[in-house]
């Protein structure tokens, strides 16, 4: 899930924000119970998302896919008092995980989880928001953008993860890159932002809307 040496992007990770004794407890149980713990942003990621929403003064964030909530955690540390953070996701039982840890933290009150298909979840939801990250299922990428992007204010991010998918996405080979590939092309078409891919992880993509 990255695409520099092992040792760089552990030191980069090192160099990043400490995590928290929750956050290290939540990425210990991910590992111990999860098929695909790879899923989970980590460290590094994880502290680049807590700056942007920073950065970007949020008080509205969304995220298209939870997972076990590592990055709803991190993301709802950056956020003030009063401020909201939607996550959406279909599985129950990792979920069930990051209830758990929220209900733990100072901020995790902060976060709404909202549980079923994103796609209809996202027709009952109004903005703006100020940020939203999309890290779910691929084939869903594009629709979660183009309803996604009309609920961000102007001056807003939309990020969208897993962009490189390994570095596939130069020359693709299967159709889980072709449509990485085909989702990229969609962003860098889109008028209503200005976009640029991260080389960071496994591909991050960063844009503003206009």
């Amino acid at each position: 899930m990255t695409l520099v040496a092992e040792a760089v992007e552990k030191y980069a990770a090192e160099h990043a924000a400490e995590e928290s004794p929750l956050l290290k407890e939540l990425v210990a149980e991910t590992r111990a119970t999860q098929d695909a713990p790879q899923m989970q942003v980590g460290r590094l990621e994880g502290a680049i998302l807590r700056l942007l929403v920073r950065l970007a003064g949020a008080r509205r964030v969304l995220e298209i896919g939870t997972f076990t909530g590592y990055s709803a955690l991190v993301m709802a540390e950056a956020l003030p008092e009063g401020g909201e953070l939607i996550t959406c996701d279909v599985d129950p039982q990792a979920t069930a995980i990051a209830l758990k840890y929220w209900a733990r933290a100072p901020h995790g009150k902060r976060i709404t989880l909202k549980l079923g298909k994103a796609a209809d979840t996202l027709k009952t939801l109004s903005g703006p928001f100020d940020v939203v990250f999309i890290d779910a299922d691929k084939p869903g990428y594009q629709g979660y953008w183009d309803a996604c992007v009309p609920l961000v204010r102007p001056g807003g991010l939309l990020l969208a993860d897993n962009v490189l998918w390994n570095g596939k996405v130069v020359a693709p080979d299967d159709e889980q890159a072709r449509t990485i590939a085909r989702f990229n092309e969609h962003v860098r078409a889109d008028a209503r932002v200005e976009s640029a891919i991260l080389t960071i992880r496994d591909g991050l993509t960063l844009a503003v809307k206009k």
